[in-house]
């Protein structure tokens, strides 16, 4: 009889299957490296894509907003995208729809090669692989390991496999430079898809259909849950932060290659920053987790939102050299993606576990909106104005905008009238 894997019970005898050790494949280290290494490829070929705007667009004959337009697409299907896979993990595990989410990836990948016109091109690289990213990164993964994971272990769990994450995402900058270097863009972009394929037994360990939910959530029927979420005051504050943070990133990872680079500096300081923060991400995402265990969530949501905006802001204003782009990269990296597990850790703790990738599928709608937003309006105002300087106002604006709407959330966990009727 096989071990299930961090089921919390719900009677005071404890079954058989909880004495027996699990399997290594079951280890709380297994699966946080599983998730951690399919995230951080996923996440990791997005973050570089930027180094793909200017090849493909002059091999193509294409303008910035039309490069520019097709990752707002894939940002914005990504957000659609992700509360109805979320709602299949939710009901026939994560590791099903990790796995599917590899296969649209690679098959994306591979139809960007072959994209002749703008609208194929929108169609391969914002449809397929934003339906991969849906089902690859934090919502499928971190919904994985907040129920296999026992609770005391949980902000553990999150902060590791997004810093293992953020280590593959800075390994990927330096090779996405060398493949594109070695085979052009079109080699590149085969290659990554294989790298998809590989990861795909990676899905397994991940299978959450043996987790078990507390009595009172078990209970909840979806419907009621979501009327239950939308009817919070603090998941609508998590949605209009989480705009913010999109639009944030997607606009620094898809245009600041090309920002550098018509500010004179060499490609390989865009190279290095976007290396930079990957790896400064590593650190962030794993200290985040952590504090996320000690102090409240909404607090550490608005300085990360605060802080981002002040960098932005002092990038910005003071003379660009290659000292002041790393500082930022650093920073901006710490800061990157601690908002992911200290978000998704803020959902589970207000409204439980049951619909974790359901909900938090909702929230990172908000989140996919700013990104199409972000990527969008960075090529279309550039292409208006022939200068980033308005986009980088926005930004800044709205990570302010992010810190203050995060401070009232009311964050205590919603007391369900089932847990009275759960046995001693």
């Amino acid at each position: 009889m096989a071990a299930r894997r961090g089921p919390v019970q719900t009677h005071s005898s404890p079954s058989r299957s909880t004495l027996l050790p699990a399997p290594w494949w079951q280890q709380a280290w297994v699966l946080v490296l599983a998730g951690g290494i399919v995230m951080g490829l996923a996440l990791g070929v997005r973050h570089v894509q930027g180094l793909f705007l200017l090849p493909v667009s002059l091999d193509r004959g294409w303008s910035r907003e039309t490069f520019g337009f097709a990752m707002a697409a894939q940002n914005l299907c990504w957000g659609i995208a992700q509360p109805f896979t979320g709602m299949v993990a939710d009901r026939f595990g994560s590791a099903k729809v990790i796995a599917a989410g590899l296969l649209f990836y690679a098959v994306g990948l591979f139809l960007m090669v072959h994209a002749d016109t703008p609208a194929g091109f929108v169609w391969a690289a914002g449809l397929c692989i934003g339906i991969g990213l849906s089902g690859t990164t934090f919502g499928a993964v971190y919904g994985a390991l907040s129920r296999l994971v026992a609770p005391e272990r949980r902000s553990w769990a999150l902060g590791l496999s997004g810093a293992i994450g953020g280590l593959v995402q800075f390994a990927l900058v330096p090779v996405a430079q060398q493949l594109l270097g070695a085979w052009s863009w079109p080699g590149a972009l085969i290659a990554l898809a294989i790298a998809m394929l590989i990861v795909v037994p990676l899905a397994f360990p991940l299978r959450s259909e043996g987790a078990v939910a507390l009595a009172a959530e078990a209970e909840q029927p979806l419907s009621a849950a979501l009327k239950e979420a939308f009817s919070h005051s603090g998941f609508w504050l998590l949605n209009l932060g989480f705009v913010a943070c999109g639009f944030q990133l997607a606009f620094i990872a898809t245009h600041l290659p090309a920002y550098l680079l018509d500010k004179g500096m060499a490609p390989a300081h865009a190279v290095t920053a976007l290396a930079l923060i990957a790896l400064a991400n590593v650190l962030g995402t794993y200290a985040f987790g952590l504090l996320g265990a000690r102090h409240r969530r909404k607090y550490l949501l608005a300085g990360i939102y605060l802080l981002r905006a002040v960098a932005m802001a002092l990038f910005v204003l003071l003379p660009l050299s290659p000292v002041s782009l790393y500082l930022f990269a650093a920073v901006m990296g710490f800061l990157w993606l601690g908002t992911a597990p200290l978000t998704n850790g803020l959902v589970s703790q207000v409204f439980g576990l049951r619909f974790i990738s359901t909900l938090f599928g909702f929230v990172f709608f908000g989140h996919q909106l700013g990104s199409f937003l972000g990527v969008w309006m960075g090529s279309y105002l550039f292409e208006q104005t022939q200068s980033y300087n308005l986009i980088w106002c926005c930004a800044v604006a709205l990570g302010l905008l992010a810190a203050a709407l995060h401070w009232p959330i009311n964050d205590r966990q919603i007391a369900r009238p089932a847990l009275n009727r759960m046995p001693a």
